[in-house]
């Protein structure tokens, strides 16, 4: 089954174009990132605003984004009350975005401000998201290329079969599909699914990511695997089938070596099984019992967290933002 057809209708340019940009302890890399994207944005032929999340940053950032949006009042920026991570620091500066197209970036460069140009492009044809595709991965060792192509075909696999491969969440989206966005309000976010679900007309823009010049990634080995299963339980019920199919399988095993000591038996071959075979069947058919009991258990407890209704993140202080986003951005779940 291919993806779906649409069809396209061109468009203008937008009238303003929003930049959502979440940082969390990057002041190595902040005046890189506000010399690059003020260039880039000075020459789009549109109105541009940038909104800066800080992610509770515990180094200088606040103090470097405070100054960029004194001296630029295109700049408005958002203060998380602490660090709630990525997917709802991406979603915040969403929920307050503007403009009829948003870009989503992160503030490392590795989203190069460049290619953004290009998405206007494709936006300016009908497509309502433009992704940036890498075609390389400079500077990564092969373990970490190996993981994340990797990485990539299990997310469309479990997540959704349209999901595109070496894609992070540098995109464009329109007015309409973010409309759409922010009508979801799961706690466990993975936007990049979120905005393949939605199933609006979308289009590759291939790149070369460069490699990070200053400061450190915030995704180690153990955040990229939390965040893999936070994307495999939150969209897919795969697990759950993989723990069934599993039990299938052992009790399978089990009747089939329950047959087989009948048949011994009744033929008078039966001999006193070792007490070795009769412990390692038993941790099997143990082992399958708390793995499938485990993944139920992270369900429910996603259920949990669910139902509770917190907002996704809480909002300490705004700079150049209309006090009318308050209540939205910061209790509505």
């Amino acid at each position: 089954m291919g993806m779906t057809r649409h069809l396209l209708m061109p468009r203008p340019t937008p009238r303003l174009l929003s930049t959502v940009v979440p940082v969390y302890n990057e002041q190595e890399i902040l005046p890189d990132l506000r010399h690059r994207l003020t260039a880039c944005l000075d020459l789009l032929p549109c109105d541009t605003e940038v909104i800066l999340v800080n992610d509770g940053s515990s180094d200088r950032t606040l103090d470097l984004l405070v100054n960029w949006a004194e001296q630029d009042p295109r700049i408005k920026v958002l203060g998380l009350a602490r660090n709630f991570g990525h997917q709802s620091a991406v979603t915040a500066g969403l929920d307050i975005a503007a403009g009829d197209a948003v870009i989503i970036m992160d503030g490392d460069l590795q989203d190069p401000p460049e290619v953004i140009p290009r998405m206007l492009c494709e936006y300016s044809k009908g497509y309502d998201v433009v992704y940036g595709q890498r075609c390389s991965r400079t500077g990564e060792s092969w373990p970490k290329r190996l993981t994340a192509w990797a990485f990539y075909r299990l997310m469309r696999a479990l997540v959704h079969k349209d999901l595109p491969a070496d894609c992070g969440d540098f995109r464009l989206i329109s007015r309409p599909c973010l409309d759409a966005l922010r009508s979801m309000r799961e706690t466990h976010r993975f936007l990049r699914g979120m905005t393949a679900w939605v199933g609006f007309p979308q289009i590759a823009v291939p790149y070369d990511r460069p490699v990070r010049t200053k400061g450190h990634t915030k995704y180690s080995w153990r955040e990229m695997i939390r965040f893999a299963w936070t994307a495999a339980i939150s969209f897919s019920p795969i697990p759950l089938r993989m723990s069934l199919i599993a039990g299938a399988v052992l009790a399978f095993i089990g009747l089939a070596d329950g047959v087989y000591a009948v048949a011994r038996v009744l033929l008078g071959h039966y001999n006193v099984p070792g007490w070795t075979s009769v412990m390692a069947a038993m941790c099997l058919i143990g082992g399958g019992i708390l793995l499938s009991i485990g993944i139920l258990g992270e369900y429910v407890g996603r259920i949990f967290e669910e139902i509770k209704g917190r907002p996704l993140y809480i909002v300490s202080y705004r700079i150049n933002t209309d006090s009318t986003y308050s209540t939205y951005a910061s209790v509505e779940k």
